[in-house]
Parts: structure tokens; C-alpha cells; sequence
């Protein structure tokens, strides 16, 4: 097997696939020692070839590639691709479009809630993916044929399970079912998390405003700084760390010193400095500007046997329908559809979600249908006082 490992050879490839409605994409990374993922490998498919590229190939241009994701006459077709785009929107600043992703589609189309590649391949493509390479160090030189063989597998059998699903969602007439999953895709908001964001990430263990602003701040800087460093975010500083500090609010170095895995020498640096900086900024915020955790609705008690019962309702419609529970509902929604009914403000009372589930939900409740057992399925019935 080879791989494309000059710039000549990937305008090339570039150019004669580019006129092709569709690309299957994928993408081979590290990042157990980076914060931003290292590219390694770019795999493309086109209707009659396929190639590998060698992303740390030296000096190679990946402008044609670049230019391809960004050709809005072509559809590029991915599995799971949230990874992938990151990796594209790092190095370009932007997200190839227009996207398919074939783990959403195929939650739309009653394969289950995350069907694997693999899985899509052998029921769609009727091929065997050896995943024996997976977890390969894909950054080292050279890569081996059967690294190369495996990365271009995961382009190859993607055309014909994009075809079939494509086929699937043009006669049950769900394309626009995908509009919703892939919008949060393609937002550059999800990829392009400002640091201030940062303390969301944590669990938190206290919802006190001042803590939760000293946390914001910790945790700005260490974002910045993982960023900067190109490191991951535990390795600047982990996570139950920065929690520390801001329980303790240290004010000086003696009392940062004290943080458990923090390290002497790190907190008489100059990290050591801009912590009980971002420390005093926390500390000074004004009281109604402090951050707060988002207000989980109070529910009332005894609502379990109801919300048990929406979760074999949801169980059942999404089987009649052949859509994955995923989409529609989860546990904690169908909580709050069980305490308050149609005034609860969730997915699953609007749109096609509504259509699917929420209507039937909602009559149950109300006492208009019942869930009845006619041998060994389940139907929902009108009620009548006879």
C-alpha cells in the first residue's frame, strides 16, 4: 500500500476527486500528549479511488485538501465526526461543508443510539473491518501496510453504507430529522470553547457564587495555558486541583504550597503567580456577576412509576418507528415530562419528536390512551369508559 506523501501527488488526487458529489472522509490522530489533536493521516474516498495522506509528511501542502473540505458542491460523508471537524476547524479555522454523518443517520434510521462503523459496515456494506490497528501510534514513520490498509477501510465501505442510508432516508422521509444533530456539528460554538468557559467542564462540588468565580478564573488560566503550551489540560493542572484552590482560596504562595499535587516548585513560579492572580480576580468579582449552575427543576416526589412508564412508551414507539431513544428523550427529560406534563419545555414535545412520542406521552398521562399487552407486544389504545 501507498500514501500520498507529497504536495504534487495531493493536488492531484484533490483535483480528480473534486468533481465527485460526494467524499467519504476520516481522519487518524493523537493526543494523549497534546491539547490539540495531532493530525496524522487524512483518508479520502472518492466514486473510484480511495488514498491515504501523510498529514506529518515534510513540507506538504494540504491546501488542495483544505480547499476540498471547503467545496460546498460536495458532500463530505463521515462516521462519528465530531472529532474530525475539530481536527479540520483547528487547522483551518473553519468546518468542511455541507457534512454527513452516518452514525446520526443511522440513529434515524433504527440502527440504535451510536451504531459503530464497524457495525454499519457489516450490515450495510457486507464487510469485515480488521480494527486490529486502531490504537496504533499513527504518528510514527513509516506507517506500516497494514495501518494504511485498516485507515483506508474506514473511507471504502463508508460509500456504500452512506449510499444505503441515503437510500433509507429518502423513503422514510427523515432527511430533516439530521438538520437538528448536524447544525450542533457544524456550530463553530462547539468547537471554539472560549476559556471563561472553561469551569463547565468540571464537576463542580459546591454552588456558591464566589467559589464558582475563583473556579472560572483557575480554570480560564489553565485552559489558556494548555492551549499555549499545547499540552493537556490535566497535565498543566488536574482537575481536582484546581477545585482545591478554589475551596481554599489561597492568598498567598505558603497557602497554594498546600494544594495536594500541586508541587512546591510549581506554586513559587510562575504558574504559582498567575493562580492566586486568577485566585484575587475570582475573589473580586461583583456578588451579581458571580457565575451559577444551571437550576434543575425541583421535581415532586413520587413521580417514578410515571416516568418508568414513559420509558417503556419511549421504548416502544422508538421500535415502531425504527429511530434511536437517543434522539428523542433521555431519562432526565422524561423526568420532567412526568412532573409537569405539557408544560415541560424539552425536545421531545416539539417537532418531529412530538409526532414520534410526545403526543402519545402526553394523552397517556392525561388518562386518554392506555398501555395495554396484546400477547407479547404492547399497544397503546384509546380509552373509553366502557
Amino acid at each position: 500500500m501507498s500514501i500520498i506523501s507529497d504536495s504534487q501527488a495531493l493536488a492531484d488526487f484533490c483535483g480528480r476527486i473534486s468533481h465527485n458529489s460526494f467524499i467519504t472522509v476520516d481522519t487518524e490522530f493523537m493526543r494523549e500528549n497534546t491539547f490539540w489533536p495531532q493530525l496524522c493521516v487524512v483518508q479520502l474516498g472518492g466514486e473510484d479511488e480511495a488514498q491515504a495522506i501523510d498529514a506529518l509528511a515534510e513540507g506538504l501542502d494540504l491546501a488542495p485538501l483544505m480547499a476540498l473540505m471547503g467545496d460546498e458542491k460536495i458532500l463530505k460523508v463521515f462516521h462519528a465526526a465530531r472529532q474530525d471537524l475539530e481536527i479540520f476547524f483547528h487547522l483551518n479555522g473553519s468546518l468542511p461543508a455541507p457534512l454527513f454523518d452516518t452514525q446520526v443517520a443511522a440513529m434515524v434510521c433504527g440502527f440504535g443510539d451510536s451504531a459503530g462503523y464497524e457495525t454499519l459496515a457489516r450490515k450495510l456494506a457486507g464487510a469485515r473491518v480488521d480494527k486490529s490497528s486502531r490504537f496504533t501510534d499513527w504518528a510514527r514513520r513509516p506507517l506500516t501496510d497494514k495501518q494504511i490498509d485498516y485507515a483506508l477501510s474506514d473511507v471504502t465501505h463508508l460509500r456504500i453504507v452512506y449510499e444505503k442510508l441515503d437510500e433509507m432516508l429518502g423513503q422514510n422521509g427523515r432527511r430533516e430529522w439530521l438538520d437538528e444533530e448536524i447544525a450542533i456539528l457544524t456550530s463553530h460554538d462547539t468547537y471554539d470553547q472560549p476559556a471563561e468557559n472553561a469551569w463547565k467542564r468540571l464537576k463542580s462540588r459546591s454552588p456558591a457564587p464566589r467559589f464558582l468565580a475563583i473556579l472560572r478564573e483557575v480554570a480560564a488560566w489553565r485552559d489558556r495555558e494548555a492551549k499555549g503550551r499545547d499540552l493537556p489540560r490535566n497535565r498543566v493542572l488536574r482537575d481536582e486541583a484546581l477545585l482545591e484552590i478554589a475551596h481554599h482560596a489561597p492568598a498567598n504562595v505558603d497557602q497554594l504550597t498546600r494544594t495536594r499535587g500541586l508541587g512546591k516548585k510549581m506554586a513559587e513560579g510562575r504558574a504559582g503567580e498567575a493562580l492566586l492572580a486568577a485566585v484575587a480576580a475570582g475573589q473580586v468579582v461583583p456578588e451579581d456577576e458571580c457565575p451559577t449552575l444551571p437550576k434543575k427543576p425541583q421535581l415532586p416526589r413520587g413521580i417514578g412509576p410515571v416516568t418508568d412508564l414513559l420509558k417503556v412508551v419511549l421504548k416502544m414507539k422508538c421500535e415502531q418507528n425504527n429511530v434511536a431513544q437517543k434522539l428523542i428523550a433521555t431519562t432526565d427529560q422524561l423526568e420532567v415530562i412526568a412532573a409537569f406534563g405539557a408544560d415541560a419545555d424539552v425536545p421531545a414535545l416539539k417537532g418531529w419528536r412530538r409526532q414520534i412520542f410526545g403526543d402519545d406521552a402526553l394523552q397517556l398521562m392525561r388518562g386518554d390512551l392506555a398501555l395495554v399487552a396484546n400477547g407479547q407486544e404492547l399497544e397503546l389504545v384509546e380509552f373509553t369508559d366502557e
